[in-house]
């Protein structure tokens, strides 16, 4: 088996944190919205509990985009190429038939390029629009005087509610999908365990040798 070590420390620990705050935001997220957030008074132990974890998001999300300028990682595995739009197809072949014929994936994770291009436009999408969108509408959702009068005058509260609402969806099917795609590794939880050591275990090809 072929090793690279793909997740340095830092990213590994903004990883769990960030799954920890963002699972807690969509369970407490789901029961007010089920609940019926209009019923809640403002000392309801979820909603006291969304609204904390949702400032905790802030910098946590603050850290992952500072420590990945500085390091390289944002531009290395971020970065859109001219070749992923044709990538994109290709790896969503692999996805949709060749993997479940034991065909070699066309995009193998390396510590040069951990993702395919697949991966680059959902993580961009998570990391640049739908976070942010989130944290935005969720700090407008806050008691900020003067903020909430004006928004309140120009009935912009339900729109704000549309918004936050539709992107927690949008998380959620997002995350269902990360958390399938995390089992298809050369083991059920091969990529689990390289969020945690590291190391990610690859099949061993001809040429990659040096990698590990």
């Amino acid at each position: 088996m072929n090793r690279p070590y793909l997740h340095p420390p830092a990213l590994r620990i903004w990883h769990w944190l960030n799954a920890v705050i963002v699972m807690a935001l969509i369970m407490t997220g789901l029961y007010l919205r089920f609940h019926g957030i209009a019923a809640l008074t403002p000392h309801d132990q979820a909603l006291l509990w969304h609204k904390g974890l949702g400032l905790a998001l802030i910098p946590v999300s603050i850290f992952w985009f500072v420590y990945s300028v500085e390091s390289g990682n944002l531009r290395r595995h971020y970065g859109i190429k001219r070749g992923d739009l044709r990538g994109m197809a290709v790896q969503a072949r692999y996805y949709l038939g060749a993997i479940f014929t034991g065909g070699a994936n066309p995009f193998p994770a390396t510590p040069e390029a951990k993702f395919n291009p697949l991966q680059k436009i959902a993580y961009n999408a998570v990391m640049f629009i739908m976070l942010p969108i989130q944290i935005v509408t969720g700090l407008l959702f806050m008691n900020i005087p003067p903020l909430r009068d004006r928004l309140l005058a120009g009935e912009l509260i339900g729109f704000l509610g549309a918004v936050h609402t539709l992107c927690s969806y949008l998380l959620i099917l997002y995350l269902n999908v990360h958390l399938y795609m995390a089992t298809l590794g050369e083991t059920f939880f091969s990529h689990t365990r390289a969020m945690i050591t590291g190391y990610e275990e690859t099949e061993q090809t001809p040429g990659q040798e040096g990698n590990e």
